[in-house]
């Protein structure tokens, strides 16, 4: 794309404090997954009731990021991720204060409710990046840069695991919410003076993205529901993409909810060692390299389509799931974290990021995204009490054998979409034309 030199930079300014942004989101959601071993001794909580709390926050956000995601794509991005920093740093710090004076009445029930408010408000963070940068990006530039947004993101899990754990090793491990709180705080201000909703909202001239509703006459207005039933609610593209990130998010949140008390328990790993770092360090790492790896082949290798890196990075979690399972070494499992990450966020990224953008298109961006990251947190709730649960009973020998037939079932989905690109109207027909590369050159 030959965008001139100051609107590149003006793209800069909008897209690396949303990112950033983004990245406390996810210290101020995942502190409760790096706290949970602590916790769990300290409350003298079983994993089954630990994952009571996590459940509530999970299907908390799955329901609201669905709801929420026609009302950003009416509101805009820019409201949205404010609306979502105020109550997420809000809530941080409530239940850091709370532990700080030492509360532990009703903690199951009283957690459940407060880390469930958070995550509405947590819901707010995707789609604003989606429904933010979808005008911005034309599909060709989609994928490179949602690899390139993956390492943003990634940061965050290096914000919540990494310097979480150093949080809890050195620092009274309630700061594990007050810290995050105060980061969001921080970026809600840069977001407040630097982001805007669309070029033109900048200075720069509005142009067609390529995506699945640049041909509308009518792409600026809010998607009203007529719309959201024709062209969304009913494709089966997005359907068959629904489905797949509900493995998605079983795959994913069953590792991230349960990997520091199976590193604690079975490896011996604790929070502030060197393989604790390792392992959250490679978290980061990981989404970094999946995130990129799976932008480069998306657009360079197969035309700007997403399911063929899709399946090969679900295979790619079978595999690495397999390995972690099995191995008895320290070192291994903790390096194994981070290879598992990069299978999983890199599909993470494609799906629920720029897939959700290029068949949503511009004008239904956030609720494409918000549809995708809701059955996603769907799953994701089966991962807290249920998997808790298991996990008491049958103990962490069965622990990856019970997410990898999320990850093949996610591959096969992906068969079905193989050739899929976003659909494109014909101007003079306003008929939906034929799926066809999106390498080809703009008219």
């Amino acid at each position: 794309m030959n965008h001139t030199k100051e609107y590149r930079t003006r793209r800069f300014m909008n897209w690396f404090p949303l990112g950033l942004t983004y990245a406390t989101f996810y210290m101020g959601r995942y502190n409760l997954n790096v706290a949970g071993k602590t916790m769990m001794d300290y409350f003298h909580l079983s994993k089954g009731e630990f994952g009571v709390i996590a459940t509530a926050g999970f299907w908390t956000y799955a329901l609201s990021v669905m709801f929420n995601g026609p009302l950003a794509d009416r509101i805009g991005g820019k409201k949205a991720i404010l609306i979502g920093a105020a109550g997420a740093s809000a809530l941080n710090l409530i239940i850091g204060l709370l532990f700080l004076s030492g509360w532990q009445t009703k903690l199951i029930l009283g957690m459940s409710l407060l880390y469930a408010a958070n995550q509405y408000f947590q819901s707010f963070g995707a789609l604003s990046v989606v429904k933010v940068n979808a005008p911005w990006f034309h599909v060709k530039e989609r994928g490179i840069f949602g690899g390139i947004f993956g390492i943003m993101i990634s940061s965050g899990y290096f914000l919540a695991m990494t310097v979480g754990g150093w949080i809890l090793a050195y620092l009274p491990w309630y700061f594990v919410f007050l810290i995050p709180s105060a980061a969001i705080a921080a970026m809600f201000a840069v977001d407040f003076f630097l982001v805007q909703d669309t070029p033109k909202a900048a200075g720069f001239e509005n142009f067609n993205t390529g995506d699945a509703t640049s041909n509308d006459a009518d792409r600026d207005k809010p998607a009203d529901f007529n719309h959201l039933l024709r062209r969304v609610l009913t494709n089966p593209v997005i359907i068959t993409l629904a489905v797949s990130e509900f493995c998605t998010g079983f795959v994913r949140q069953g590792l991230m909810l349960w990997f520091v008390p199976f590193l604690s328990e079975v490896h011996k790993i604790e929070h502030g060692s060197s393989l604790f770092t390792l392992a959250g360090s490679g978290v980061t790492a990981g989404g970094i390299a999946g995130g990129l790896l799976c932008g480069y082949l998306s657009d360079h290798w197969f035309q700007s389509r997403r399911a063929p890196v899709a399946f090969i990075f679900y295979l790619g979690q079978i595999v690495s799931l397999y390995i972690l399972g099995r191995t008895a070494s320290p070192l291994a499992a903790s390096f194994m974290i981070g290879v598992c990450c990069m299978w999983i966020f890199g599909v993470h990224g494609m799906l629920s990021g720029t897939a959700s953008m290029d068949f949503g298109g511009t004008k239904a961006a956030s609720t494409v995204t918000g549809l995708l990251d809701g059955v996603q947190y769907l799953a994701s709730g089966l991962t807290g009490f249920f998997m808790g649960s298991l996990l008491d009973k049958f103990g962490w020998g069965a622990w990856t054998w019970m997410i990898m037939p999320f990850s093949l079932t996610g591959a096969l989905l992906m068969l079905r979409l193989w050739n899929e690109t976003p659909l494109k109207k014909s101007p003079a027909s306003g008929q939906p034309e034929e799926h066809r590369p999106l390498v080809e050159d703009e008219a």
